[in-house]
């Protein structure tokens, strides 16, 4: 039984070969796609993998997008795409980083956008909370010096 723990932190849902799913699919766990998918893939903070088996008619929208096998769709990362040499992708990428292998095939286009402006809006909201706590404290010190 202790294999089965040790494996946990690592979750990845899996499509196999002889899946076919036509429809949204929405993971909070790193996905792997070996089957047909068609419809919308979305894992905001994981990573979704094509397969070399997978077809994907999808738009995908990860963390990160590692593709093997082919997708006819939009593919949008917050972090990387990751097109290995066996790849076919039909749609535009948007995405932080993009690494593409000899031999892979891309029709589209990709829009390479800055990784940080996720954690500036999340240093941004801590401060404003702060200044709510202020108003309370010289409210409670105006009620003393009255």
């Amino acid at each position: 039984m202790t294999p089965s723990f040790a494996a946990a932190p690592q979750s990845t849902a899996t499509i196999g070969k002889s899946v076919k799913v036509v429809g949204k699919i929405f993971a909070k766990e790193d996905l792997y796609v070996d089957g047909d998918v068609e419809g919308t893939i979305e894992t905001p903070e994981n990573k979704v993998t094509v397969g070399p088996n997978g077809r994907v008619q999808a738009d995908i929208s990860a963390r990160e997008a590692v593709i093997i096998g082919q997708v006819q769709g939009n593919v949008e990362t917050s972090d990387k795409v990751d097109l290995r040499k066996d790849a076919k992708l039909v749609g535009n990428i948007t995405t932080a980083r993009i690494s593409i292998e000899d031999g892979a095939v891309f029709k589209g286009s990709i829009d390479i956008r800055k990784p940080e402006v996720k954690s500036t809006a999340t240093v941004t909201a801590t401060p404003a909370a702060r200044p709510a706590e202020a108003p309370a404290a010289a409210s409670a010190g105006s009620a003393t010096k009255s």
